[in-house]
């Protein structure tokens, strides 16, 4: 778990059980947010948004406000495993 301040919000990120990622590859995610703070706040209460990160992939987190801000990372989704349709 990290705990993190963007423009005087306080906020946590959390990983979900099931992630399967090392402490190098959570902070790799926490610095991502941090360098991409712009584009993904604010985030409205109970949301989930897809972050990509060129070396870890797709990032799906969920959003919970209440009581405390908090973005859980529920799924990491390696890029060989992505699927696009034409």
């Amino acid at each position: 778990m990290y705990r993190f301040s963007i423009d005087g919000e306080n906020w946590i990120l959390r990983f979900t059980p099931q992630i399967a990622a090392d402490a190098e590859e959570k902070h790799a995610i926490l610095l991502s947010l941090l360098k991409g703070r712009h584009k993904f706040l604010p985030i409205p209460n109970s949301d989930a948004f897809i972050m990509i990160n060129e070396k870890i992939g797709a990032i799906i987190f969920n959003v919970k406000k209440v009581p405390s801000s908090i973005l859980t990372v529920s799924n990491i989704i390696p890029k060989e495993q992505w699927y696009f349709q034409d």
